[in-house]
């Protein structure tokens, strides 16, 4: 958090998955992803990082800009959804995903609804952590629920 440009970090744990995880870093702009500050940090990693690196085969890396965000506010769960449109439908499904997300942000319990568009920036060779890690993963389209609760949804 000390490299300029990152604004907060959160960490999720699954309730599903005992090693399951989900780390969520908020930016200030976008071009933080390509500063020299966070590639520098990413190609000489910490010892701590180095040593836990290989535990960390078949991440999901997603860096991704923000299409649609209604509420705010802390939370106490979070659940996350992977998407892939259909090629040539992402239009049609951003926009229904928009009116639903802002709907669900209304609801009692519900601090915060997002839809995250996978951007990765351009950044020439692997860095160090990538290297050790062998390849990401990534999600197209991300949607984050936050919530004061475990959310259990009716319809």
């Amino acid at each position: 958090m000390s490299i300029p440009g990152f604004r907060r970090g959160s960490r999720w744990t699954s309730t599903t998955d005992a090693e399951g995880f989900f780390v969520l870093y908020e930016l200030a702009e976008y071009e933080v992803l390509t500063s020299k500050g966070y590639l520098d940090r990413l190609n000489a990693p910490t010892p701590w990082s180095t040593k836990m690196m290989p535990h960390h085969l078949g991440m999901v890396r997603s860096q991704c800009r923000i299409v649609g965000s209604f509420g705010g506010g802390v939370a106490g769960s979070l659940a996350t959804i992977r998407l892939s449109p259909q090629a040539g439908r992402e239009a049609e499904l951003q926009a229904r995903l928009i009116d639903t997300l802002a709907a669900l942000a209304q609801r009692p319990g519900v601090t915060g609804a997002h839809l995250l568009v996978m951007d990765t920036p351009r950044m020439g060779a692997p860095t160090r952590e990538q290297q050790i890690r062998g390849g990401d993963g990534a999600a197209d389209w991300i949607v984050l629920l936050s919530g004061t609760m475990p959310m259990r949804w009716r319809t």
